[in-house]
């Protein structure tokens, strides 16, 4: 692709434009990729859009000012982004040790950018032009905007504008803050009095704000006193609201921190206008001979069709950066965008999602937020759904069966979480049957993530039985139409609130549908997030009463072990949990123990009980063939689907390393080896059904504990 497509990354791309000189120099950590699920992208067009000359620097050689100063100094500002994904959580794992790739940069290549991107682009801009001013903004700063605990530090940083030395900070989404920056720069403004931008914040000598305020414990305070941070915490949450949030001020030393309200989200028509800019749609020509970047393969034939979410997830850090308030495209502006897919070579007929934060939202939940804001201390949908809730999916059931009759379009795919609690308050089974029907190959992804009422309410999730009832109707639903589709639920294991003896409760649970997830994570304190406070303080902001957290190494082994009984290596973890959760019963030769005894003198000794539900799913996927059932779809239309499935990395929530849409799950990594979350029915009874949990919903009977194979 001709790189006059994209904006210029270097002097030559200027010259070659007739350029001498430029507006605005746009920084990001990742690789640029020119396509609307990638922040930099956007918010560079959209400066575009206004009239501005903007260069791109992606990824710069940051051991020096040199790779800053290569296109000149920009005439306005420098605006630095950290990335799609947090830097922290791209570079390590929960455990924190450092991962192989980066599926954000050229080859996967590590290294390419350094730990905390936007806090070092920024000094080394700083030397680079002194001056000029230098804006900060995206996932990395919207989330560190205020004192925070570091997970990696493993202590309370101060805000990230104060290591950053900028002059603004922009938070949340970013557009309406950036054209207004941009407009008074560009007049002759100076920096320092930008002060009354809503979705911004500053430092100050003087604690003056133009919004009403409210003043959080200081910086110091938090660092000194847990239940200060917690406080703190609570207050931020409370005031993230654009319709009736108050600016925040936190000490800092001897300057403050002001942090104005939160900028109203874009309507429907800006939204469009956003979507449909003139981006390139594709990876810089300049990364072709270094293995191109993995990161535009999520996206390519995808359409984020949403912004916001109300769901509540207390992992989640989606609600403290894009907010709670839904807005959505027009079925307009969605349809342009995957009419133009099928003018591209590479499109084989399959959109890989219309989805967002969380696919089924297309609107507010109720019409009181629209006038008075999102409730405080409320949530929307867990522990049950508000009464006030608006939970019809007509106007996406419409938007997808218009996108499913485009010329040219094949199947589309719905891999987006999906909020199965959301879809049951709709007492219209319609989008339910559609989605089953038209938008599942083979699996879908939702995210029960725990099945005890006590630390799914720590984590904003509904109640297990919410789980039960969705897939005993996905299961009813499958039969109906004759299709062999699958559950794969997500879990989690660590989480604030979840024990040991939670734990043991889940795994012999799971042993009993014979089977064990495919996909399960393990808790991952990043900041931004209620159960990061929880983690940290041991108090939860909601109540501000204590909370157990599982902290030391070993005690997060043991959960996570428990998880994977199956594996021998796993065997003195798992019976060492077991002992210590006094469940010695589940030690044995029994169908229902997780592992024989150690030190018996057999050959088996440690290793997992093969009479258990186990074996019985391991035979299962021994013999299991696809089915042949009249009305069921071609073998060679399964093996076109299950291809274009892998491609797009399944259909799920998207929480892999190369998630663009960023953070819907911002707490919590995937892993496909880590632990899934421990604990007990909401009930506090354990579901009797071998099938409760997961597996295959198919028209044929006693099937349920069988794992898909043709995913």
């Amino acid at each position: 692709m001709d790189t006059l497509n994209f904006l210029p990354v270097s002097k030559e791309d200027m010259e070659n434009r007739g350029w001498w000189y430029y507006d605005f120099l746009v920084v990001t950590a990742d690789a640029y990729i020119d396509h609307p699920s990638f922040g930099t992208a956007i918010i560079a067009r959209v400066l575009e859009d206004e009239g501005y000359r903007v260069a791109v620097l992606a990824q710069p050689d940051w051991h020096s000012a040199d790779a800053f100063r290569a296109m000149g100094k920009p005439r306005y500002g420098v605006l630095i982004g950290g990335g799609n994904i947090d830097s922290m959580v791209a570079h390590y794992t929960a455990a924190k040790k450092r991962r192989s790739a980066d599926a954000y940069s050229p080859g996967n290549k590590m290294g390419l950018r350094p730990d905390r991107p936007t806090i070092v682009y920024a000094n080394r801009a700083r030397e680079a032009f002194p001056g000029t001013p230098i804006v900060i903004g995206g996932l990395e700063a919207s989330l560190r905007r205020f004192a925070h605990y570091d997970y990696w530090d493993d202590k309370v940083r101060r805000s990230i504008l104060f290591d950053a030395q900028a002059d603004l900070l922009v938070y949340g989404m970013g557009e309406r803050a950036t054209r207004e920056i941009a407009r008074r720069l560009s007049r002759g403004e100076a920096v320092e009095s930008i002060t009354d931008v809503r979705g911004t914040a500053y430092a100050a000598k003087d604690p003056s704000c133009a919004y009403e305020a409210v003043t959080v414990p200081s910086f110091e305070a938090v660092c000194a006193d847990k239940r200060d941070y917690a406080l703190a915490t609570k207050v931020e949450y409370e005031e993230h609201d654009a319709i009736r949030g108050k600016a925040i001020l936190q000490p800092h030393g001897d300057q403050v921190l002001v942090v104005n309200p939160p900028a109203m989200p874009l309507n429907q028509q800006e939204l469009d206008h956003v979507a449909e800019l003139p981006y390139a749609r594709e990876v810089h020509p300049m990364y072709d001979n270094l293995g191109g970047v993995a990161a535009i393969e999520e996206v390519r034939f995808s359409v984020a069709h949403n912004r916001g979410c109300f769901g509540g997830c207390n992992f989640c850090s989606l609600a403290f950066h894009q907010g709670r308030m839904v807005t959505s495209r027009s079925h307009e502006s969605v349809i342009r965008e995957v009419e133009g897919f099928t003018h591209d070579p590479k499109f084989k007929g399959y959109v890989h999602d219309i989805g967002g934060p969380s696919a089924n939202f297309r609107h507010p939940s109720c019409k009181q937020q629209l006038k008075n804001g999102m409730c405080k201390n409320r949530s929307c949908l867990a522990p049950t759904p508000c009464p006030n809730l608006d939970a019809s999916h007509q106007d996406y059931l419409n938007l997808l069966r218009k996108v499913r009759a485009i010329p040219g379009v094949k199947k589309v795919f719905i891999r987006s979480g999906i909020r199965f609690d959301y879809m049951l308050a709709e007492k219209n089974s319609e989008f339910f049957a559609d989605l089953v029907r038209y938008h599942i190959s083979g699996q879908l992804k939702v995210a029960p993530e725990h099945c005890a009422g006590r630390v799914l309410d720590y984590m904003g999730k509904p109640h297990f039985d919410v789980y039960l009832k969705f897939k005993e109707k996905y299961e009813r639903l499958n039969q109906r139409y004759g299709l062999e589709q699958y559950i794969v639920p997500y879990l989690m294991s660590s989480h604030p609130g979840c024990t040991l003896s939670d734990a043991v409760e889940l795994a012999e649970f799971l042993n009993k549908t014979g089977r064990q997830p495919e996909q399960v994570q393990d808790f991952y304190p990043t900041p931004g997030t209620l159960s990061t406070c929880m983690w940290y303080t041991e108090i939860d902001p909601r109540t501000m009463k204590p909370v157990y957290v599982a902290k030391d190494p070993h005690d997060k082994a043991l959960q996570r072990a428990l998880l994977q009984w199956k594996r021998h290596e796993m065997g003195r973890l798992v019976t060492e949990a077991l002992h210590r959760a006094h469940r010695t019963d589940l030690i044995g030769y029994g169908k229902e123990c997780l592992i024989r005894p150690l030190h018996s003198g057999r050959e088996e000794d440690g290793k997992p009980d093969k009479t258990s539900g186990g074996e019985t799913a391991r035979r299962d996927k021994a013999g299991q063939r696809p089915g042949s059932r009249s009305g069921v779809k071609t073998a060679a239309q399964r093996r076109e689907e299950r291809t274009e499935s892998r491609k797009s990395g399944g259909h799920g929530p998207g929480t892999g390393a190369a998630s663009p849409r960023g953070s819907s799950r911002g707490a919590a990594v995937r892993t496909g080896k880590s632990a899934g979350a421990p604990g007990r029915g909401s009930t506090g009874k354990r579901p009797s059904s071998p099938s409760e949990w997961g597996g295959r919903s198919s028209g044929k009977a006693g099937t349920a504990g069988r794992r898909n194979r043709g995913r």
